[in-house]
């Protein structure tokens, strides 16, 4: 069950990355498109990184249901961190939204609002991760 474990935490580790990563190419390509700069490479990189990060989930998740259902449900901090991980999921989603106005030319958000879009999943992983380390509950 570590090496389950392990590979939990490595997708996880992926996703995020990826989750962490795909709002501020958002920002490059709002900011470089009103500078007039030629932004098509980041359209590129947006869609592979969704790609990715969309397979990294799909094992996060998938390893995670491996986890709960070999230890069992141990407490209300798994029923908390779940709902955390939903919120993170509907993130997930959000971001396809905003990749697929990318993709259309019509993604009119400003750089600064991005910015602040790009903190939210930190706001949702905290929880995660102290519901997770600390258990309260």
């Amino acid at each position: 069950m570590l090496w389950v474990k392990v590979f939990h935490i490595l997708a996880m580790t992926s996703w995020m990355a990826g989750i962490f990563y795909l709002p501020r190419i958002f920002v490059h390509y709002v900011e470089g498109r009103e500078a007039g700069q030629d932004v098509a490479r980041l359209e590129v990189m947006a869609g592979k990184l969704y790609g990715f990060m969309s397979i990294m989930a799909l094992f996060t998740l998938g390893l995670g249901l491996w986890l709960w259902f070999g230890y069992g449900i141990s407490g209300a901090w798994l029923h908390a961190k779940l709902l955390f991980v939903g919120f993170l999921i509907g993130y997930h989603f959000w971001c396809f939204a905003y990749l697929k106005r990318l993709r259309a030319g019509m993604l009119d958000n400003t750089g600064r609002y991005f910015r602040y879009f790009n903190e939210l999943p930190l706001l949702i992983f905290i929880p995660i991760l102290v519901f997770v380390v600390v258990k309260p509950f």
